[in-house]
């Protein structure tokens, strides 16, 4: 969801990500063993030595190694190591040393090679290796390209160094390179001087291999996947600490609500001022064509929230990022919620808007107008008949007290005239009174819009708002959960070091995490 960088993302590409479910198992396997090293300083030589026979390649050209090379003997099942082991381009052989059978035996390209795809096979065994011979030679010692490699992935493996061709080399070499290795954390480093001519002078090939021979065991493999699991667990806490701070605290997140009420303040009126003069231009219309309004579905063509309208609305969003952006805050979940907000917006003002033209169509006015009206129409009808009835009684009354009399009396003209002028007064001042007083359509229109318009602006600020408590929310449970596995990492890392036995050949061959870390950073 986008709550750290793609820098942070690529922190987990490793397998710390998957050590925080790992068990520290009891290996039933062989011990790997790799020889790696830069072009031409011996490697392959090294292992057929070992071997007693030529299996691997030779060569002084560049590259020497192209390929994988696995030795082991011939009783040991490949069945028996892990599935995802990158066998493309690796060549077997075997052997029937028996003092060696808990051993495989691995020659890798040179990581220094012209060639990417040699790099490539040596990063993809590196993490099944359990003891890596780092080979050196006197001219080739202090390559950067290897000891890059050495401190990103010192501390994933057991190390011995083997100083080859030492017939050739001098003792302040040695030192030079025993100095290397102390600063990259390796405070009492193994190193093995040999030789690949005659005489071997000083020549220490077989301490190398009755040491390797001797740690062939399940307490080293346990030792090691005890340590790997640890280091793991550090790891991934350090990354997942890292991350933390990328995502900022929580009371800075909880600023991002003010901050969202102050920029929408502001568009707000922006968009309030750019809206009146198209609202009396909807009114209007729709003053003009109420009756079509009315009976069909398409409503009114003009629409209020247009390009104009919609750019205000992400400038608004753009700047509200840059401002969590500058708490420090991740603004990839805002911007992705906000997505939909934006798809939103121009619905709810136009939905508001058709359904206040129709009510405001309907019901023109306001109650008190409505009221008044009412009985002004009411007012229309039973006056003229009042005065009709008035009449009527009248000249009845008239006639029948005449016929009666001795002296008739007759109404005459003007009473005539008179009820005349009553009937139709009374008819005409309240036709006179609806007229004056009839709401005006347009009026009426641009009240209900501008109701409905403010009512829109609530409807978006109080959507926004919600989706802003929600991230936060999520945010929140994004730290509990990471500070959660950070205190998983750091007590499976603590019980791992606790089961860790004291190894002292296994403990000069392991490099420590922090110091690694350092020198990789210097």
């Amino acid at each position: 969801m986008g709550w750290i960088n793609r820098v942070a993302f690529d922190l987990f590409s490793g397998g710390a990500c998957q050590a925080l479910n790992a068990k520290a198992e009891n290996p039933v396997r062989p011990l790997m063993v790799a020889f790696m090293g830069g072009t031409g300083v011996g490697k392959s030589a090294l292992l057929n030595r070992l071997a007693g026979q030529a299996i691997a390649r030779t060569g002084v050209e560049r590259p020497t190694s192209h390929e994988v090379t696995l030795f082991y003997h011939r009783h040991v099942g490949l069945n028996h190591l892990p599935d995802d082991l990158p066998m493309a381009a690796t060549r077997i052989a075997q052997h029937e040393d028996e003092a060696k059978k808990n051993i495989i035996w691995i020659d890798m390209p040179d990581i220094d090679s012209v060639e990417a795809k040699n790099k490539t096979l040596v990063l993809a065994w590196l993490p099944h290796i359990d003891i890596l011979i780092y080979v050196v030679s006197p001219e080739r010692y202090r390559d950067d390209k290897e000891w890059r490699l050495l401190i990103s992935e010192g501390g994933r493996h057991a190390w011995v160094f083997v100083f080859n061709q030492w017939d050739k080399g001098c003792f302040e070499q040695y030192q030079d390179f025993q100095l290397q290795l102390k600063q990259a954390g390796f405070i009492d480093p193994v190193i093995f001087t040999t030789a690949c001519v005659f005489p071997r002078e000083s020549d220490q090939f077989d301490d190398l291999q009755a040491l390797l021979i001797s740690l062939a065991t399940e307490h080293t493999l346990k030792f090691i996947e005890q340590r790997n699991l640890q280091l793991k667990m550090d790891e991934l806490a350090e990354k997942l600490q890292f991350c933390l701070k990328l995502l900022g605290s929580a009371s800075d997140f909880e600023q991002a609500i003010g901050l969202w009420q102050a920029q929408w303040q502001r568009t707000k009126q922006v968009l309030l001022q750019g809206f009146a003069w198209p609202i009396k231009q909807i009114a209007l219309y729709s003053a003009e064509h109420a009756a079509d309004l009315l009976t069909q579905a398409n409503g009114c063509p003009y629409l209020l929230w247009n390009d104009w309208a919609q750019t205000r609305f992400d400038d608004a969003l753009n700047e509200y990022a840059a401002s969590a952006d500058q708490l420090a805050l991740p603004v990839a979940p805002l911007k992705q919620r906000f997505a939909s907000l934006i798809q939103k917006v121009g619905k709810i003002i136009q939905a508001n808007n058709e359904m206040a033209i129709r009510q405001s169509l309907a019901n023109p006015g306001n109650h008190l107008q409505r009221f008044f009206l009412k009985f002004v129409r009411f007012c229309e009808i039973s006056l003229p008949l009042i005065c009709i009835c008035w009449v009527a009684y009248q000249v009845f009354t008239g006639y029948y007290y005449s016929s009666t009399s001795a002296n008739p009396h007759y109404l005459g003209s003007d009473f005539a005239i008179h009820s005349v002028l009553l009937i139709v007064i009374a008819w005409l001042l309240p036709f006179f009174i609806l007229k004056q007083f009839r709401p005006s359509l347009e009026k009426s229109v641009l009240r209900g819009l501008n109701k409905a318009l403010l009512q829109s602006m609530i409807e978006i600020e109080s959507a926004a708002l919600a989706m802003i408590k929600e991230i936060n929310d999520q945010h929140q449970e994004q730290i509990a959960q990471a500070s959660q596995i950070i205190r998983q990492c750091r007590a499976i890392g603590s019980a791992q070091t606790s089961q860790i036995p004291r190894e002292r050949a296994l403990e000069r061959m392991l490099i420590k995490g922090g110091d690694v870390m350092e020198a990789g950073r210097q």
